[in-house]
């Protein structure tokens, strides 16, 4: 694969254990990024070690409507405003997460409940949300104790296809997960063939687009 000169990376990561599945597969696609950009520049945003807050009395006020987001009460957008500039400062989005209840943890959630705003990152229209950033590719790195998805498959998700719409919303729309299952019944030897089978899904060729060549 040709190589990229630089690249800035948004690593995200949602677990609460330092060793997590969803933390050593998502470090993981980071490297594999890095292969292909020397140069690269990594923003590590830890909400299992740090949550976001989730949202204020005044942030859901300034929402509220338009009149009162065309007015924010003083200081309200503030973290929004920081955590959006962290995605479009990313050339490239790592996120792994756990499935928490066949969906995502709520650190997760509330990051995605600031970065997700009317008139910033979205349109309000009557046919539903308009993105308003630029696309990027978003690599996501998911950990299950069940099985969620193939024939095997023993519990419902609502992981994947939230994130799919959710980041779509924004104009995020190369989306692609990686997930390593059924992590509370492999030994040793089972977790290192889960992550290199996972890995194998890995498609950089997405990360190719005109502003990084």
């Amino acid at each position: 694969m040709s190589r990229i000169a630089m690249m800035n990376i948004l690593h995200i990561d949602c677990s609460p254990r330092p060793e997590s599945h969803s933390r050593q597969l998502s470090a993981q696609i980071v490297e594999k990024l890095r292969a292909i950009a020397p140069g690269t520049v990594v923003r590590r945003r830890d909400l299992g070690a740090a949550p976001t807050e989730h949202v204020a009395p005044d942030y859901a006020t300034t929402l509220s409507s338009p009149l009162t987001l065309a007015a924010p009460l003083k200081g309200s957008l503030d973290l929004s405003e920081a955590l959006i500039r962290e995605v479009e400062a990313a050339d490239v989005i790592v996120i792994g997460t756990p499935m928490y209840n066949l969906t995502v943890p709520a650190v997760l959630k509330a990051w995605i409940d600031q970065i997700l705003r009317a008139g910033r990152t979205f349109m309000s229209t009557p046919a539903g949300k308009i993105g308003m950033l630029a696309n990027r590719s978003v690599f996501i790195a998911i950990a299950s104790g069940g099985v969620f998805s193939g024939s095997r498959a023993n519990q419902p998700d609502f992981l994947t296809p939230y994130l799919s719409q959710v980041l779509a919303s924004i104009g995020l729309t190369k989306v692609q997960f990686l997930s390593v299952q059924a992590t509370a019944f492999l030994d040793q030897t089972q977790v290192r063939l889960a992550h290199e089978k996972a890995l194998k899904d890995l498609d950089l060729s997405t990360c190719f687009v005109p502003a990084l060549l």
